[in-house]
């Protein structure tokens, strides 16, 4: 008699414990299921970037902003992917200089094009802002849109960085990615608005940020259309579409193409600054977000061409994400 009731406690105990333990293993994953941003680090940018985002989508709340008016915009150089040692087009336009150079001997003797053919890293991260527009405008012009964009998917798809040896369109941040998916399942409308080219940019967004190439607003060259033996196609013409997606240009360039103020605004530089500006001022609620390079280890850490909207960030009440204190994990793939 003894000995069953010994069993039969030793049961309950037993059934007990496993109890216990599912419901805290229930409990874990149901934790770990609902943070939207694991690759952040708790902290206050975190915080603010979650609730804000739960204010601005719960109907009850004084601060509720419908669907159609969730607007989100983000740079993408040095905000959704790396920038460094050089803007990822720049290494584009570069490959096509090596590959057109023998139809052009003169450019053996011409700067920006002989630094690109002897590989002088010295004058390439240097390169001016008319340096560059040059070489896209030699390299990208001239040819259809089909053409082009065939090029482009296959630098992509082989071309890799430098230092990570991963493909240029993996070489993303994983907190944005994790950023932008959060925000699309709050019912967001998620743009890119970059400096950088529309049409490269329109070939890798929707796969890599679940962007529609309609919600991408870049710099962009002026295109001719022509058919030519019952085929329609786009050439495309030594010319940029003013203005240039940079600087004022990108406030100009959202109320052209989306006729809304986002609510918020993702940025890393001085040339997002009036994009930042455009979202915040005389517009609540809002939030702007700058993403400062001070992690040289797992990426880069740099401040030139962020000195103004870093400084700029106090005023306007910008948060700045350290991307050494509020990134837990940098990259999808282990970057230390």
């Amino acid at each position: 008699m003894f000995k069953k009731c010994c069993l039969k406690v030793i049961q309950l105990i037993i059934i007990v414990l496993i109890l216990n333990i599912t419901v805290l293993n229930i409990s874990m994953a149901q934790t770990l299921g609902s943070d939207p941003l694991p690759s952040w680090n708790e902290g206050t940018n975190k915080q603010t970037i979650i609730n804000f985002v739960e204010t601005v989508s719960d109907p009850n709340n004084s601060n509720y902003i419908v669907p159609e008016l969730r607007i989100a915009t983000f740079d993408n150089d040095g905000t959704l992917w790396a920038e460094k040692p050089m803007y990822f087009q720049a290494a584009f336009t570069l490959s096509r200089i090596k590959a057109l150079a023998p139809n052009f001997p003169e450019w053996q003797d011409e700067q920006p094009f002989k630094a690109v053919l002897e590989n002088d890293q010295q004058y390439l991260e240097n390169l001016t802002v008319n340096e560059l527009l040059e070489m896209v405008m030699i390299t990208h012009a001239g040819m259809s849109q089909t053409d082009f964009e065939q090029e482009a998917r296959e630098f992509l798809e082989t071309a890799k960085h430098p230092r990570f040896n991963q493909l240029y369109k993996q070489v993303i941040y994983q907190p944005m990615l994790e950023l932008l998916a959060y925000l699309q399942k709050n019912e967001f409308k998620t743009y890119i608005c970059s400096a950088g080219g529309l049409d490269f940019m329109r070939i890798f967004a929707e796969e890599v940020y679940k962007i529609t190439p309609e919600n991408v607003i870049g710099s962009s060259i002026v295109k001719k259309y022509e058919i030519i033996s019952n085929h329609s196609q786009f050439i495309r013409q030594p010319q940029l579409i003013e203005p240039m997606n940079d600087q004022a240009g990108k406030p100009v360039n959202i109320e052209r193409f989306i006729g809304k103020k986002p609510i918020i605004a993702v940025g890393n530089s001085n040339g997002d600054i009036e994009m930042m500006q455009y979202t915040v001022i005389n517009h609540q609620p809002s939030l702007a977000l700058l993403l400062h390079h001070d992690d040289e280890i797992r990426e880069y850490r740099y401040t030139k061409g962020t000195e103004k909207a870093l400084k700029l960030a106090k005023e306007y009440n910008w948060k700045i994400i350290s991307m050494k204190e509020d990134f837990k994990q940098v990259f999808p793939f282990p970057s230390n």
